[in-house]
């Protein structure tokens, strides 16, 4: 038999596939990879490092959808909080993949890069060494969670009826279906408003 004109499998087939059973289960293995696209377990090792190697593709997938060019946007602030908007986006098309990136070291050299760059932005704006990386990680904590948020089911509070809890009640009543993106742009502008306190200081 002839090799087939598209190959069975690739590491963008993989990285699909394990985006989709994360997607739908929040974990995955290996095996379960190599059952959906039909193949052996073994034939995925020839193109990937294990389970380590394919989260990293996850990671490289998902922040491919981050738009790195905001970075350069004036003033520095709004750099930061474009690529804020456009990080949160990306992950919260994925978010049950979240928290297994969360717990596993980055090392995917296309993310690693885009983290070198946002350095750089801060480091141009003023912010010390010594900051940088707390303001970043920051920033993260507050665009993952918001991520997260946005999967959250809506009404997150089940109210059993409105006499028990009447000011939560008119509360959720008041804010409407975009609780999330106010909540969002609340935090944002805070996180951004003490950075600023920062180089002010």
């Amino acid at each position: 038999m002839g090799r087939p004109r598209i190959p069975l499998l690739d590491r963008q087939r993989i990285t699909t596939t394990a985006l989709e059973i994360v997607d739908e289960q929040g974990e995955f293995s290996v095996p379960q990879i190599a059952r959906r696209l039909g193949v052996q377990t073994g034939s995925l090792y020839h193109h990937v490092d294990g389970r380590g190697g394919v989260v990293e593709l996850m990671r490289e997938r998902v922040c491919d959808a981050i738009d790195g060019d905001t970075l350069d946007l004036e003033p520095w602030d709004a750099a930061m909080a474009a690529w804020a908007r456009s990080y949160r986006s990306a992950f919260a098309a994925h978010p049950r993949v979240i928290p297994m990136l969360m717990t596993s070291p980055v090392r995917a050299p296309k993310v690693l890069a885009q983290y070198e760059r946002a350095v750089l932005r801060l480091l141009a704006a003023g912010f010390g060494n010594a900051e940088v990386m707390t303001v970043l990680v920051a920033l993260e904590n507050l665009v993952l969670g918001s991520a997260l948020d946005l999967a959250a089911p809506e009404p997150m509070w089940e109210l059993p009826d409105e006499t028990t809890t009447p000011r939560l009640a008119e509360a959720l009543a008041a804010v409407g279906p975009t609780r999330a993106d106010a909540a969002f742009d609340l935090a944002l502008e805070a996180f951004l408003a003490y950075c600023r306190g920062l180089l002010d200081d």
